[in-house]
């Protein structure tokens, strides 16, 4: 279940940015009038123009405020509140996501479990590459979009890697002219693999909220 609530920037945040931008100025302009020199005007005017400039990104990460609720496997509903850089954080791993076979349905006529699990390889290696590329951001009670998506790797993705890469990696060995269908354990993997697939749609649908996606259900095809 995920309800969503989106808000503009209050303008009491609006008044802050423009009083904290104008102060600063000001202190800069004031400094600047004692100086006798034909440069104090452009120089007050770079001044100026750099307050602005960081006036209007504080401005950028806060504005745009969206408080979104989502219940995702093993977690109870959960509040977050998110800017434009969580939401463009999101929208990056909900498309990873999204794309990913590891997502997708495989049925046990179906498909193969090593392209499974070398797709939840790649998922894992990309999220850790989007989190360590993405500035931190901030949340209540530290409920952000980067902890939820470690939260995804640590609960669902890495327990199911650990326990059935080795397991499939040795049977591959001792036995490669077998078909993946005559592993022993391949209907358990399978299984296995389905509840994980699902419960990682949970995750996926949480991202496409964050992110502001309309209708994800369809992307994913359930």
């Amino acid at each position: 279940m995920t309800r969503v609530v989106r808000g503009r920037p209050g303008r009491a945040l609006r008044v802050v940015v423009a009083a904290l931008a104008g102060c600063g100025a000001g202190v800069a302009l004031y400094g600047l009038s004692q100086v006798n020199s034909g440069y104090a005007f452009a120089i007050g005017g770079a001044v100026l123009g750099v307050f602005v400039v960081l006036g209007l990104d504080l401005y950028r990460r806060t504005a745009r405020l969206t408080e979104v609720r989502i219940t995702v496997p093993q977690l109870s509903e959960l509040t977050f509140v998110v800017n434009n850089d969580a939401q463009q954080v999101a929208w990056q791993l909900f498309v990873e996501t999204v794309t990913r076979t590891s997502t997708q349905q495989l049925h046990d006529d179906e498909g193969r479990i090593r392209e499974s699990l070398t797709s939840l390889y790649g998922l894992f290696a990309t999220t850790r590459e989007i989190l360590k590329a993405s500035r931190p951001s901030t949340g209540a009670e530290g409920l952000t979009v980067e902890s939820l998506a470690v939260t995804l790797l640590n609960r669902e993705i890495r327990p199911f890697l650990s326990k059935w890469h080795p397991d499939l990696g040795e049977f591959e060995k001792t036995a490669p002219e077998l078909p993946e269908s005559a592993w022993p354990r391949a209907a358990e993997c399978r299984a296995d693999l389905r509840r994980v697939q699902a419960n990682t749609r949970e995750y996926v649908l949480a991202f496409a909220r964050l992110a502001g996606v309309e209708n994800p259900h369809i992307m994913l095809g359930v």
